[in-house]
């Protein structure tokens, strides 16, 4: 939709009554009307209906090319047949058992033959829950308490990860959160070799070190790879775990996540997501010996406490039998190198488009993500060779209200175009040639848009 008399707004007001109506009635039983923080958008996000390969539709019959992508977790894009009648299947057969399975045995042997750490696995329901059994393994196998943590990366909302993301960056606790927790986590700065290491100097009671790999919101803070390979030297000097949470990046990144692309192989991961075909779900794996902190027998046999662990819907049959289908799909495909490939080539083009406008933002990241960098600070940059290291301290200060971002995924949305509010989108295996012509061209229109109402300046 283009239309050049009337703001950006007007027009994604114009086309969206449903969602407004929707979000309206939302108000008056969720906080902010939401369920989930990501998904605030002003004046009101949009209300999804149907989702078909790299497309959605909301209330209103707008279709969008979706780079949400179910926060990440559809890189087989939306209603995957395999993965579709794997979930029918499974539900004719009945939701819940209160009893073990076989798909769970499946799914634990596809996860251990693909990700290179994982020696055993033990299924969450999300990834929050993943990270946090992570880290009281990590805790009770060192007999340490202290826990590294990078500022800007994310780990779910579990009180230990409340700080330091977008807020509280030196390390005090979050609002409901107590003081002792707060006062076991170091907070450290991505890429910082002296930093970190001074932290492990100062510092001999380290349990573990975790970390989005790929660096926060899926690379768009980067951690460089040698940075990456320093941290497994340390941590194995320390006798410290190194845990990859790679609840976006595995089986993205490639069909064992950044650990086999890059070769480098923490102790602990934690997956979700992608890991279970877009249903709810999550784990940690990892090495046997950490996890037998789990094992009854072997527990009780060591004279060890064993660590407990409940959840009425870990494995639950319906998740097992999606993610046991995406794995499969994945495993034997070359899904995670087709929407790496599409990645690079969007991006590309999408700077092309700037670079033709003159327009010093910048599309950047890695593999099959995306990400806009808006340069609040208006520095010059040439948007092909945009290098986003510099940038990360001042992408982690959240503290200066940029409209940019927002006004863009808005833009976008009028256009047909559905990414998340970074501006960043996670790219599918079903995204194709049509789908690349229809994000570059509203992007385009946006950036006119936007120019037209003096939001953003040629160079």
């Amino acid at each position: 939709m283009s239309l050049p008399n009337d703001t950006v707004q007007a027009a994604y007001e114009a086309m969206t009554p449903g969602s407004a109506r929707l979000a309206a009635q939302a108000r008056d039983v969720f906080p902010s009307g939401l369920t989930h923080d990501s998904r605030h958008f002003d004046p009101y996000p949009i209300y999804a209906t149907k989702g078909l390969g790299p497309l959605k539709w909301d209330v209103d019959g707008n279709r969008y090319v979706d780079y949400f992508g179910g926060h990440g977790s559809l890189i087989l894009g939306h209603n995957r047949p395999e993965v579709s009648a794997a979930i029918h299947e499974a539900i004719d057969r009945g939701t819940h058992f209160g009893a073990c399975h076989e798909a769970e045995i499946v799914w634990a042997n596809l996860v251990t033959e693909m990700v290179p750490s994982a020696e055993r696995v033990r299924f969450t329901s999300s990834g929050t829950e993943a990270t946090l059994m992570a880290l009281r393994l990590s805790r009770a196998f060192t007999g340490r308490t202290k826990i590294v943590r990078f500022r800007g990366h994310f780990h779910g909302w579990h009180d230990h990860m409340a700080s330091g993301y977008s807020n509280h960056f030196d390390g005090s606790a979050a609002t409901g959160v107590l003081g002792g927790i707060a006062d076991n986590i170091l907070m450290a700065d991505p890429n910082d070799v002296e930093g970190i290491d001074r932290l492990f100097s100062d510092h001999k009671d380290i349990a573990a070190l975790i970390l989005e790999p790929t660096g926060a919101s899926f690379g768009k803070m980067p951690i460089l790879p040698a940075f990456l390979a320093h941290l497994r030297d340390i941590t194995l000097q320390a006798g410290t775990m190194l845990i990859f949470d790679e609840v976006v990046t595995g089986f993205r990144v490639s069909t064992g996540g950044v650990q086999k692309a890059l070769g480098i192989v923490p102790d602990l991961t934690t997956l979700a997501k992608i890991l279970s075909g877009g249903l709810p779900g999550g784990a940690v794996v990892g090495r046997k010996d950490v996890l037998d902190l789990l094992d009854f027998r072997l527990t009780k046999e060591r004279g060890q406490e064993k660590i407990g662990h409940q959840g009425t819907f870990n494995a639950n049959p319906i998740s097992a039998a999606a993610g046991v289908a995406a794995l499969t799909i994945l495993k034997d495909s070359d899904a995670c190198e087709r929407a790496n490939a599409f990645g690079a080539e969007l991006r590309a083009k999408m700077n092309e488009v700037l670079e033709d406008e003159h327009v010093n933002w910048a599309v950047h990241g890695s593999y099959s993500g995306l990400h806009i960098f808006t340069n609040p600070d208006g520095d010059a940059i040439v948007p092909s060779k945009f290098d986003a290291v510099p940038y990360i301290a001042r992408m982690i200060d959240k503290s200066r209200h940029d409209p940019m971002p927002a006004k863009t995924r808005m833009g976008l949305l009028v256009n047909g175009v559905d990414v998340n509010t970074g501006p960043s989108g996670w790219i599918s295996a079903t995204h194709g040639e049509e789908e690349m012509a229809l994000t570059v061209a509203a992007f385009r229109n946006t950036i006119r848009a936007l120019k037209r109402e003096g939001d953003i300046r040629a160079s």
